[in-house]
């Protein structure tokens, strides 16, 4: 495989396509080694317009999905970043790229493992990989500029917007299959939101929680 012309052809025939035209976010995608995230087993489908299994149920999202995030996140370089649900580390390498530092959450220590592994081989010093859900927010930590939760829930979890500073913004997939909308909810003021539905989808839901009725905090 021709590594550097698959990236390009994903840039320009999956990504570009879906409106994601930001010079920033085009270039970060040719910086961070897609490939370099992706478990040895699919290293040659790294590129493909697809979801790439990390083991458990758990996805790498589509190539498309994951900039079309960057995008609507509009991350600058003093924003303090929390991402639910690690998976590979690829994420969260993306959006520390432009953000002063991310914590990341895996509930699946095997997985948080991977995602360590792979953050440190790339060389990316402000990342955090921790073990545990992340789905109450991270105590302690202060308010966030952005959240991204990188799997889909039935809600948006209270915690998770209690912890969004004024200003801040929250990227994530709600629903149930075969109804799921992605959305960016922005914090305009004290626990007032405004959200914005960016694209239908169907992902594979978060590690841990339970759909419908049984989803709790």
């Amino acid at each position: 495989m021709n590594v550097e012309q698959a990236r390009f052809n994903m840039i320009e025939q999956q990504i570009r396509p879906w409106e994601v035209l930001d010079p920033k976010v085009l270039e970060l995608l040719f910086v961070v080694k897609r490939e370099d995230f992706v478990p040895a087993a699919y290293r040659n489908l790294a590129f493909a317009d697809m979801e790439i299994p990390l083991g458990s149920g758990q996805v790498m999202l589509a190539p498309r999905v994951e900039a079309k995030f960057l995008q609507e996140l509009g991350i600058t370089k003093t924003d303090k970043v929390l991402e639910i649900g690690a998976g590979s580390g690829y994420m969260a390498a993306l959006l520390a790229a432009h953000a002063e530092h991310v914590v990341s959450f895996e509930v699946r220590p095997e997985l948080a493992g991977f995602a360590r592994e792979n953050i440190q081989r790339a060389g990316i010093a402000n990342v955090n990989i921790e073990t545990g859900c992340g789905l109450k927010g991270a105590a302690g930590r202060g308010l966030f500029d952005v959240i991204v939760i990188s799997a889909a829930v039935p809600a948006v979890p209270e915690a998770l917007l209690k912890q969004l500073r004024v200003g801040g913004r929250l990227a994530v997939v709600v629903g149930e299959a075969p109804a799921m909308e992605a959305q960016l909810i922005t914090c305009t003021a004290v626990d007032i939101y405004n959200t914005v539905n960016l694209f239908e989808t169907v992902i594979p839901g978060l590690d841990g929680v339970t759909p419908k009725s049984g989803f709790s905090l």
